[in-house]
């Protein structure tokens, strides 16, 4: 064989080979790359799952709040309609008192008062000073009467 043969299979040999470690090298990095592009989809595919949990819970939500409402209404319409049935099918006075008694009842009930940290005016069991005895200045002291000293 020539030597210029040599040169050229020599040449063809290490490009194959250079292929074949590429190709190797490819490979190695690119299993990696697919693991990391499946984490990436099951990512993907939970949030879309929690976004869909989400908003069928806002959709329950607001249902629920709708539906309070309505049994909220009827319940007004209910006893508004038993009062005006009341007025003019009963002829007793103590029911009718009753019903009417009962929806100012519930119309003229104050809230309840929200628990305060101060006391109102100058003194009061809230006040800071409450139940502590101040001191006498020098002239209280002097114009207070002195028991005689012996």
């Amino acid at each position: 064989m020539n030597e210029s043969n040599i040169d050229w299979i020599l040449a063809i040999a290490c490009f194959l080979a250079g292929i074949g470690i590429g190709a190797l090298c490819y490979h190695l990095l690119n299993a990696n790359v697919a693991r990391n592009q499946k984490v990436r989809q099951r990512l993907a595919e939970t949030e879309l799952e929690l976004n869909q949990v989400k908003d069928a819970l806002n959709d329950h939500f607001a249902k629920v709040a709708d539906l309070a409402s309505s049994i909220q209404r009827q319940s007004h319409d209910l006893e508004q309609h038993l009062i005006h049935g009341a007025d003019k099918l009963v002829d007793d006075l103590k029911l009718k008192r009753r019903l009417h008694g009962a929806q100012e009842e519930s119309e003229d009930v104050d809230a309840p008062q929200v628990p305060r940290d101060y006391a109102d005016g100058k003194g009061g069991t809230l006040a800071e000073d409450y139940g502590v005895r101040q001191r006498k200045t020098a002239e209280q002291q002097d114009s207070a009467p002195q028991p005689p000293r012996y």
